[in-house]
């Protein structure tokens, strides 16, 4: 009986890879070919570390058909979004703003995270095995969390559904596999705009009402709620799929170390960005090159991450028990000289904490796919670490289903993604706010 299921397998695997090539020379065709690749045949890892890190590429929308494209993605307020601000005064104040917001001591973080985790946690059904996306599970984390950095206070429950219903619909869209709604955005906006006089730390003072909302909006509740929720999707996913680590992290609870060595493992082999692009503000020489003003870089992290070890394609976390972050090709929140994520210093310790409280509650067992882009948001059985239940059909199932999936979620990344960059580049949010249209 195992042959039709091999043979299954592999008409799945080839229908979803053609659909997926398709998809991209759709995507190529409608958005043009623009960017420099880096790293490629004309610029190696050392080239795109030197890059990276010039001040000469730290140009963030301007000049780019590109920031079309993310700009819709990211709405509303993108011209206020941190990651897309311009250099000068009014960047230098919202990055003041997320330093402030995000200077919390590390026990403290780790309790907050805690915390949150464990009030999300028990929401769960009180069951011997529970089936979770565990994106999806991850979020109202997130949104407690990042609420209360922000606002000092616990989170209600229907702040917390604004920022999921947001968060969702940006990371969704992002990925395609659904369209944007721009009326559950706006419905976290007009909270916000609402609760700005709650915000206890200093706000921009550059901003109207009206961008302190998108800001807050944009830096805490799109990006650091949608990019912490997939960081843990990762790492549990991986430890779902990996027995032996999983029984040491059980076996050795207070083993930071070890804990650390994971973490840095499935940030490495699934990073959370895909391609940063930036536009060059000067002539940049390097590697016997010039590239000249006004190019846009296109830095892929994953590339750039799997180009610098043995055996990229495997999950071990114990490379990096002689190996520094520093001294390797790894970057998961950037290069400090060009806009290192400024959550860089919370993030490891709060993944930490929750990463703990799920393992006390739970064993992992996972069968589906594992990729950088996650589209399938994660599925994952959690189970009664005293159940005997025998996970065999379960996990059958679940990979049968995620087969299947694969084929209908690539059509739907076709359809939907190439309908999003046509519309994008119609629509012109970036190029018409900086030609003075918007």
């Amino acid at each position: 009986m195992a042959a039709p299921e091999r043979d299954s397998r592999g008409v799945e695997a080839v229908i979803t890879a053609k659909v997926v090539a398709l998809r991209e020379r759709i995507f190529a065709r409608v958005n043009g070919e623009e960017g420099i690749p880096v790293p490629s045949e004309r610029f190696d890892a050392a080239a795109f570390r030197e890059l990276y890190a010039s001040p000469a590429a730290h140009g963030r929308s301007e000049g780019a058909g590109l920031s079309d494209l993310f700009w819709y993605w990211l709405a509303p307020g993108p011209q206020v979004h941190q990651e897309h601000l311009e250099a000068g005064p009014r960047y230098d104040q919202a990055a003041r703003t997320s330093r402030h917001v995000l200077a919390v001591p590390k026990p403290q973080i780790e309790e907050l995270s805690r915390r949150c985790a464990a009030r999300v946690l028990d929401e769960l059904p009180r069951k011997e095995m529970t089936e979770v996306r565990l994106r999806d599970l991850m979020m109202p984390i997130w949104a407690e969390v990042y609420y209360e950095l922000v606002f000092q206070e616990s989170c209600p429950r229907h702040a917390r559904n604004l920022i999921v219903a947001n968060a969702d619909d940006v990371v969704t869209s992002l990925k395609a596999t659904g369209l944007r709604h721009m009326r559950t955005r706006d419905r976290l906006t007009d909270y916000l705009r609402r609760r700005i006089d709650d915000v206890p730390v200093e706000l921009p003072e550059l901003f109207t009402r009206d961008e302190k909302a998108w800001y807050l909006q944009g830096a805490f509740f799109n990006t650091a709620v949608v990019q912490m929720s997939e960081a843990m999707t990762h790492l549990l996913l991986a430890v779902a799929q990996h027995e032996k680590v999983q029984d040491r992290l059980v076996r050795e609870p207070a083993d930071d170390d070890y804990l650390d060595r994971v973490i840095n493992e499935a940030l490495r082999a699934f990073p959370l960005f895909g391609i940063a692009h930036r536009i060059t503000t000067e002539d940049i020489r390097v590697s016997g090159t010039t590239v000249h003003s006004g190019s846009v870089l296109l830095f892929n992290y994953a590339a750039y991450q799997n180009s610098g070890f043995e055996r990229p394609e495997q999950f071990d976390p114990d490379r990096w028990e002689h190996l520094s972050p520093k001294d390797t090709t790894f970057i998961p929140f950037g290069v400090t000289a060009n806009r290192a994520c400024p959550a860089r210093g919370v993030a490891p310790v709060s993944m930490r904490a929750v990463a703990r409280e799920v393992l006390r509650r739970f064993a992992l067992a996972s069968s589906v796919s594992h990729t950088r882009s996650i589209p399938h948001r994660g599925p994952c059985l959690l189970v009664d670490r005293k159940t005997e239940t025998s996970l065999r059909e379960p996990l059958a199932r679940m990979r049968r289903r995620d087969r299947r999936e694969d084929i209908t979620r690539s059509l739907t990344q076709l359809v939907l993604g190439t309908y999003m960059v046509w519309d994008a580049r119609r629509r012109r949010m970036c190029g018409n706010y900086f030609e003075g249209g918007a």
